[in-house]
């Protein structure tokens, strides 16, 4: 079974909902100005950056845009290719390639049967 592992809020204005997260739920707001994102750590993170409460998830923030417009729910997968084809093969559609994020794992963005954009994370093993 695949279960949820992060989550991205895209925002108009990516400094305003910073402060909007941060103000009414004290998420800890980790800047990475060179992939134009920002971390979301609703809990604390173990070195590994991972959370540190168990069933726990962390997420994302970037700003809207056409592919991205509400927010999205990744599936943490074993093989995310294999998800990918399990994907058009359950009716639903590939919104583009995987992306690859050097040390850290892939991810890939898909519509399911209902139009609902969802993610993929595959972790690098090892």
């Amino acid at each position: 079974m695949d279960g949820v592992a992060h989550f991205e809020i895209p925002a108009a204005n990516v400094a305003r909902a910073r402060k909007f997260y941060n103000g009414v739920f004290q998420w800890k707001i980790i800047p990475v100005p060179e992939m134009e994102y920002t971390m979301l750590h609703t809990v604390a993170t173990g070195k590994n950056m991972m959370p540190k409460v168990a069933g726990a998830i962390n997420g994302g923030m970037m700003k809207r845009s056409t592919k991205v417009k509400a927010p999205v729910i990744y599936m943490n997968v074993k093989d995310i290719d294999a998800s990918m084809a399990k994907i058009k093969k359950s009716g639903g559609k590939l919104m583009g390639p995987k992306n690859h994020i050097p040390g850290v794992g892939f991810t890939a963005y898909a519509k399911d049967t209902e139009d609902n954009v969802i993610g993929l994370w595959q972790m690098v093993r090892g």
